[in-house]
């Protein structure tokens, strides 16, 4: 499979082929015992010259501005040759030139290491096809990529050397890139995640938030299957509650009822920097494209974790439909994310949050059944229901709202696991 970008098409001879790069499935035989070479078993001769194009990018990388401001450059470019391939790629503008710095940087430091080359681009490949680009649409990411690099350069410092370096290295990128997204046809991607944040809002409760090392697309009220390295044959379901449209962070609200398991690993045996796995985003209780209804939310304990995700997309949209969020907790203390989930209602045109303890002092909040406050709230045969929570309580709220007038089509759930 070979691609070719705007650039090759326009050169007379093509681009060089780099050393280690045409059967990367298959590891090059080993130097016999006695014999000089490297450790990888590729001749001397090919490290030397992937080392002298690893040079020739960073050094530029260095004299264009640095991956960062190359990235910038990088992604006005492809925004104005190409608006729509930018679209389908999560995050807002700050999180996708860093994406690309990234990305960038990785390159470069891994352009010695044939074999990680191949099956990281590959993966990139198969986590852009998820997000729906087509290996077609990153033909003009060479051209855009060298753009970008003489850009930031004076003149006369962009080199014929420098040139035939970038147009060899994103030839065999692109191949890879194409390999692994039409491998994900029938090999499932999968995000390798690091930590950037765990705060234990209670004993048994954590609030995670984690970056994929590559773009992952999700909608706002959608789940994932999460692994952690303690338990690699065990994946369990969690609700994403992050901002898809603004940063490439995912949010889990994980509750652990013991220390073991993937919960309780992730509540008492998680920290900053440590790696997890998530799968592809599943789950239908994402907002009704129709906006003619408006939107009644029901959560108990972590289930507020999709319905806040829910919120943060009518404040991003600037969605006019109104939203009211009720919050079924047992005590005033569980109640662990009111004060972010208020504001998030507060910056959005027509949403509220409506706290229901059950027991005990509710504080400046209602008491009682969360059912009973939303039957006393309003009428609600006309709004879209969405419930998130225990599965005893989606049943007792699903049965309840029906006989409140609510239709059983407009009452969305994702199914109890």
């Amino acid at each position: 499979m070979h691609g070719e970008s705007q650039t090759d098409r326009g050169a007379r001879t093509p681009a060089p082929r780099l050393p280690g790069f045409d059967m990367p499935h298959v590891m090059p035989p080993m130097v016999a015992r006695g014999q000089a070479g490297s450790a990888d078993g590729m001749d001397p001769a090919d490290d030397a010259l992937l080392l002298q194009t690893q040079r020739l990018l960073s050094t530029s990388l260095t004299f264009a501005g640095g991956t960062d401001e190359v990235a910038e450059r990088l992604r006005a470019a492809l925004l104005q040759a190409h608006p729509s391939l930018l679209t389908v790629i999560p995050g807002g503008a700050d999180t996708q030139v860093a994406q690309l710095a990234r990305a960038l940087t990785w390159l470069v430091h891994h352009l010695d290491r044939p074999p990680l080359l191949v099956e990281g681009t590959g993966r990139l490949g198969a986590a852009l096809a998820a997000c729906g680009v087509e290996p077609g649409h990153l033909q003009l990411v060479g051209a855009a990529l060298a753009e970008a690099m003489r850009a930031g350069m004076a003149p006369g410092q962009w080199r014929q050397d420098f040139d035939l370096a970038w147009r060899s290295t994103w030839q065999h990128a692109y191949e890879w890139i194409a390999h692994g997204a039409a491998r994900s046809a029938y090999e499932p991607p999968v995000w390798d995640a690091t930590v950037v944040s765990h705060e234990l809002r209670r004993p048994d409760l954590a609030v995670i938030r984690l970056r994929p090392s590559l773009p992952m697309p999700y909608r706002a009220g959608q789940y994932a299957r999460i692994q952690v390295p303690a338990l690699p044959a065990i994946w369990r379901p969690y609700s994403l509650s992050g901002a898809p449209r603004r940063d490439d962070l995912v949010e889990l609200h994980v509750r652990a009822k013991t220390t073991t398991g993937v919960s309780g690993t992730l509540v008492h045996g998680t920290q900053v920097g440590d790696p997890v796995r998530l799968s592809r985003a599943e789950g239908a209780m994402t907002l009704p494209a129709d906006p003619s209804r408006n939107l009644l939310m029901i959560a108990g304990d972590t289930g507020v974790a999709p319905l806040k995700a829910l919120l943060i997309e009518l404040a991003d949209t600037r969605d006019a439909r109104s939203a009211v969020l009720f919050w079924g907790v047992r005590t005033l203390d569980e109640l662990y994310d009111i004060d972010e989930i208020a504001a998030i209602a507060g910056a959005a045109r027509r949403a509220t949050v409506v706290p229901v303890v059950s027991e005990g002092d509710p504080g400046p909040y209602a008491s009682g059944l969360v059912t009973d406050a939303v039957a006393a709230y309003g009428e609600w045969s006309d709004a879209e229901v969405f419930l998130a929570g225990p599965p005893l309580m989606l049943a007792a709220t699903s049965l309840a709202l029906q006989e409140l007038g609510v239709a059983a089509e407009r009452i969305h759930h994702d199914p109890p696991e």
